[in-house]
């Protein structure tokens, strides 16, 4: 029986996961894609926290030149890092920048 692919892995390096290599997944028949999920494949996470929360997250991301989006996956894939979970959300890498 062949072996199950390590899910955990997969979905760190999909993710872009810097915390830990992920072990070499054997090669599947299936068509690799690396496509970023469709609207279809989403969903919306609505929280709610004061203003000031807000205003802060817009200006960070304004100073890093990145989206609240990207922040938000960040603090998720760092929030399931912490608790043994794959980090699996999707987000850009920043592009280092030309001094």
């Amino acid at each position: 029986m062949p072996k199950k692919p390590d899910l955990a892995a997969s979905l760190a390096e999909v993710s872009g996961s810097t915390r830990r290599k992920p072990e070499p997944v054997a090669p599947s028949n299936e068509p690799q894609t690396d496509q970023e999920p469709s609207e279809k494949d989403t969903a919306p996470i609505t929280v709610r926290f004061p203003i000031q929360v807000r205003t802060q997250l817009k200006i960070m991301a304004a100073e890093q030149k990145t989206t609240v989006n990207n922040l938000a996956a960040e603090a998720f894939n760092d929030l399931f890092a912490k608790h043994g979970k794959p980090e699996i959300c999707p987000f850009e890498r920043k592009k280092a920048l030309k001094r």
